[in-house]
């Protein structure tokens, strides 16, 4: 059994302070890269995951699908650099890009196809056919 510290005053923000410690120890950690932004949606067939991915060369990708989870990693470079770094703006993202989501349902991962048109990340997944309930019966003995 632990001890618990009988304090006689309340303390009303020793809980936000806990909460904003965790935070700040959050955002100490070292960044995961691009996270790019999906649309996921379901056909009565498959799962489909659309991602803009704009200038990652395909061949930088991979993409896995364990445990229910899909995984998308990869790289992009950036070609040209300007020796003059005197930015109005820089906006465009590179390095390393990350994203891992949910299915929503059990799909063939072998079945599982990718296609990328336009800057967009198309992931094809086909679903397994739903098991249907079973009856069972119970007998008296």
């Amino acid at each position: 059994m632990s001890l618990i510290r009988w304090s006689p005053f309340f303390e009303p923000f020793e809980g936000m302070d806990k909460m904003l410690e965790e935070m700040q120890a959050m955002n100490s950690r070292p960044s995961s890269g691009i996270v790019p932004p999906v649309d996921m949606y379901e056909t009565k067939e498959a799962v489909v995951v659309e991602t803009p991915i704009a200038g990652i060369d395909p061949k930088h990708l991979s993409i896995s699908i364990d445990n229910g989870m899909l995984s998308i990693k990869g790289t992009s470079e950036r070609k040209t650099e300007v020796d003059d770094k005197n930015y109005y703006r820089k906006e465009v993202r590179h390095g390393s890009i990350y994203r891992q989501v949910a299915l929503p349902s059990a799909v063939n991962e072998e079945k599982t196809e990718a296609s990328y048109e336009n800057g967009v990340l198309k992931i094809l997944m086909p679903k397994i056919g739903e098991k249907k309930a079973i009856k069972v019966e119970v007998k008296k003995k």
